[in-house]
């Protein structure tokens, strides 16, 4: 068997060394990556298996130094080959704490080769060993590693390479589309189109045209033939989300698409045969619907062949801590074109919150306090939601005589007035019950 050669990637703002390490790279059989920025080698780093990195020190806007710190506390154990022309540098790199090996430009092939062959092997197992453990908080753009999102890994794995009906279930914000898609893209029929619908977001009125396509008159402001979803998703995927909100009237058709393997256009008399796999998902209860004679039986039986049910983040709070990672790569880089951090403390408080929002209130949370800090996300970034609240109760304080008065006059209620039965429950006798009323 053929021995695959390792990821390399290189960064450096300069196109014409970029190229050049490319190409040396390329005729000793590596596999290149190059980016001209910190922003899109953190990209790649993101989503790629690197088991390199090269990298430039000067460069505008964020620059190598900013890079190196975020590997040596992200991917500590990549190996690291620092390129420049400016040697005097070479001091700064004991602040990073951050073992590299270091080349001077301009440098010939040879010694480019000799600095990699340095580096590469002593590292390289390591290296791997520690991307597939990366790989396992994740999957695609659904972070996690709690047991709740391995069984929706587990499950995606099992359906991603077959059409068969898939129904997600789930609090809204929960990541339910992330689901779908990681269906699609990661299955063999990843090349053909994904389509999202959100059947909420449409009038009820002009979901079904928009579904599945209509014909020249078919309604008023209906001026030509129009292909819908379905025509558009032929071959791949479509993700009706919000699914409850259909009404009954497309609740039939779809059916029919489920069973016949055919869409009808609005005004139309002929069918289309379709090629589709159905993904839908929805936070409302379908089975109190189906009772309710307001979702069909039937189309709900069809629609779950298989069943994914997300959890909320509240019953997955060991996730929170990748997700705000996430978040902060995301925004930081985005709005700060540095790496922001979050304090312990600041920490604390996303743990200990229940995040009814779900994902999309954390996202939401962290990118306000991105927005709101210099370099670390404190606790005065956070909402006042999140912090620790104490609870004073409007009721009126009352003597404690008068809450006992109360209390005797309720006992009597509930017993009509019976004082025998009411002395009895409150273990006083019935010349208690009177004094303590007379007060």
């Amino acid at each position: 068997m053929q021995f695959q050669k390792e990821n390399i990637l290189v960064v450096d703002d300069d196109i014409n060394i970029l190229e050049l390490i490319q190409r040396h790279l390329r005729s000793w059989n590596y596999h290149a990556y190059k980016a001209v920025s910190v922003k899109e080698a953190v990209a790649i780093l993101r989503d790629t298996s690197i088991d390199l990195l090269i990298t430039d020190l000067k460069m505008p806007e964020v620059d190598g130094f900013e890079l190196l710190k975020f590997v040596s506390e992200h991917y500590p154990k990549l190996p690291r080959l620092v390129v420049t022309g400016y040697p005097s540098v070479q001091d700064s790199l004991v602040a990073i704490k951050s073992k590299v090996v270091y080349l001077t430009k301009p440098f010939t092939k040879d010694e480019l080769k000799a600095a990699i062959d340095s580096t590469l092997p002593k590292t390289c197992a390591e290296t791997k060993t520690q991307n597939h453990q990366l790989q396992k908080e994740g999957y695609g753009d659904i972070i996690g590693v709690s047991e709740k999102i391995n069984r929706i890994i587990q499950i995606i794995e099992r359906v991603k390479d077959n059409k068969a009906t898939v129904f997600i279930n789930g609090e809204s914000g929960t990541g339910k589309e992330l689901v779908a898609r990681a269906i699609h893209y990661r299955g063999k029929f990843s090349r053909a189109p994904f389509i999202s619908v959100n059947c909420g977001g449409i009038p009820e009125n002009l979901l079904e045209a928009e579904l599945f396509g209509y014909v020249k008159g078919a309604f008023t402001g209906a001026d030509i033939n129009r292909n819908g979803y379905f025509q558009a998703a032929n071959g791949g995927t479509i993700f009706l989300d919000e699914i409850g909100n259909a009404s009954l009237a497309v609740q039939s058709r779809l059916l029919r698409v489920l069973q016949e393997k055919e869409v009808m256009k609005v005004g139309s008399q002929k069918s289309e045969k379709v090629d589709v796999r159905i993904i839908s998902a929805t936070n409302s209860d379908l089975k109190d619907m189906i009772k309710k004679q307001t979702f069909r039986e039937d189309l709900y039986y069809r629609l779950t062949v298989v069943e994914i049910n997300v959890a909320p983040l509240k019953d997955r709070k060991e996730d929170i801590p990748l997700l705000v990672d996430k978040f902060l790569l995301k925004y930081g880089v985005e709005y700060k074109d540095r790496f922001v951090k979050i304090s312990p403390e600041a920490s604390v408080l996303l743990q200990r919150y229940d995040w009814p929002g779900n994902i999309r209130e954390l996202e939401n949370v962290i990118q306000r306090a991105v927005i709101m800090c210099d370099k670390i996300i404190e606790i005065e970034h956070l909402p006042n939601a999140l912090k620790f609240n104490i609870y004073f109760s409007n009721e009126k304080l009352l003597p404690l005589k008068e809450v006992e008065k109360q209390y005797i006059l309720k006992v009597l209620n509930a017993t009509n007035n019976n004082k025998t039965k009411a002395a009895e429950i409150l273990g006083i006798d019935r010349k208690t019950i009177r004094q303590k009323l007379s007060e």
